[in-house]
């Protein structure tokens, strides 16, 4: 594992003062797995008034004093220093009531969530790691420091973090952690919305999703209940080789783990099939306006895990036309002139996800939506008008017609329907004679 300099330097300082210093957490896990990591924590025996003193002319921020933890600033990159400590009874579910300070590393180790985040490592490459996190590593197993049901009744938010790491870095959870985390899953409803968004953000991000996804939907249902009846539901439907869970999941995993906007609006794409599926005389199922009723359904369990309002914005925007039919350029540019440039790509992206999830023959489909991202790149290259701001006329242009206050904007809405429809020409004349015969009417 390479250190870089600022964390060999801050090492360095707390060992020439004579305490021991050690990397610890997620980035020596990182780094023992060759992954890159860019948060560096830091341990020591250095109580935090002698972590201050060490760090005096370093900027310093202490932190969370009060449980030993103090930020130094090196290089310009934050780290946390965080004394040996022993934690108390966690009566919130969430942090230590108290904590006892300790100057034996394989106590504060033993606090610690998962063996694999328990290694600690020096500048020299020489790790502690007295409860077998590397074998866990190399295993690929998520395995709790000791007792899983203690470690997840201290903090629950733990039983999400179990799965995001399993998804992340495609372990499997160990027999016993996984009994305890289903056991334990209704604990989840002590924790803030907040924190069970950043993890369930990081859960369907990762490249192991579709197995935790699967494997512990209950877990999922337990934090959002309105997924509790996609699960198993047969969508008996020529176009559907899987129930709506599955279909949901897999759909998602065929997206970028890095496009988050379309991780999210894939995994909530289909939350309202269920309450809107019929079934017609040869018992076909039907689920008309469930992109509607979904993107309804999805701003307020996005609101209610607070999210900031444009992701919100985003992703129910993306799932309330995730079935709407595109057939030819002019429904591109209504599509773009409806919900923006960026959104139309995402949404042609979307479509393509969507399907990979379904019987094969649906996939030629994805084809012709490559064909309508290719359509959509050459309206943004050409600038054609798909928008108002497109328009050669102003609203200022109708008013000198005699247009006056709403109706100035619904006949700009009016011609810019006809431009796109291309029974107009977006030229100046052509559409003041238009907007001249309409006025007169």
């Amino acid at each position: 594992m390479n250190i870089d300099t600022n964390t060999r330097q801050i090492l360095t300082e707390l060992e020439s003062c004579g305490f021991e210093a050690y990397m610890v957490g997620g980035c020596v896990r990182d780094g023992i797995m060759g992954r890159e990591c860019h948060d560096i924590d830091i341990t020591t025996n250095a109580l935090p008034q002698q972590i201050l003193e060490v760090f005096r002319d370093y900027r310093v921020i202490p932190t969370g004093i009060k449980h030993g933890t103090v930020t130094v600033l090196c290089g310009g990159s934050p780290f946390e220093i965080t004394t040996y400590r022993i934690d108390g009874e966690y009566s919130d579910h969430r942090r230590p009531d108290r904590v006892e300070f300790t100057s034996d590393i394989t106590a504060d180790l033993a606090r610690r969530d998962f063996t694999v985040n328990a290694i600690a490592m020096n500048k020299n490459g020489s790790i502690i790691d007295p409860f077998g996190g590397k074998n866990d590593i190399e295993a690929g197993v998520i395995r709790c420091v000791g007792e899983p049901e203690k470690r997840f009744s201290e903090d629950a938010l733990r039983i999400m973090r179990a799965l995001r790491f399993s998804s992340q870095l495609g372990f499997t959870i160990d027999e016993a952690t996984a009994a305890a985390v289903h056991r334990m899953r209704d604990d989840l409803k002590n924790i803030s919305r907040e924190r069970i968004r950043e993890e369930l953000d990081k859960l369907i991000c990762g490249k192991n999703c579709i197995d935790v996804l699967l494997g512990y939907s209950d877990i999922i249902t337990a934090v959002i209940p309105e997924f509790q009846p996609c699960i198993g539901l047969d969508q008996r439907s020529p176009y559907h080789k899987y129930n709506v869970w599955e279909h949901i999941v897999r759909a998602l995993a065929s997206a970028p783990c890095e496009d988050i906007l379309l991780r999210r609006a894939l995994f909530f794409h289909d939350i309202g099939k269920p309450v809107c599926m019929t079934l017609d005389e040869n018992g076909r199922g039907h689920f008309k306006k469930h992109d509607s009723v979904g993107a309804e359904m999805t701003r307020e369990l996005m609101r209610e895990l607070r999210y900031d309002n444009k992701s919100i914005a985003d992703v129910s925007t993306l799932i309330a036309n995730h079935s709407k039919k595109i057939r030819c350029r002019a429904d591109v540019k209504k599509m773009m002139s409806n919900i923006g440039d960026e959104l139309f790509f995402s949404l042609m992206v979307m479509k393509k996800c969507d399907n990979s999830a379904k019987n094969e023959f649906v996939l030629e489909e994805n084809i012709f939506f490559d064909k309508l991202i290719a359509m959509g790149h050459e309206i943004v290259d050409n600038n054609e008008c798909r928008n108002i701001r497109g328009l050669v006329i102003k609203g200022s242009d109708l008013a000198v017609l005699g247009f006056k206050g709403s109706e100035i904007g619904s006949m700009l809405h009016e011609i810019l329907g006809h431009v796109i429809d291309g029974d107009l020409n977006n030229d100046k004349a052509e559409i003041m004679d238009y907007a001249e015969q309409r006025c007169s009417l």
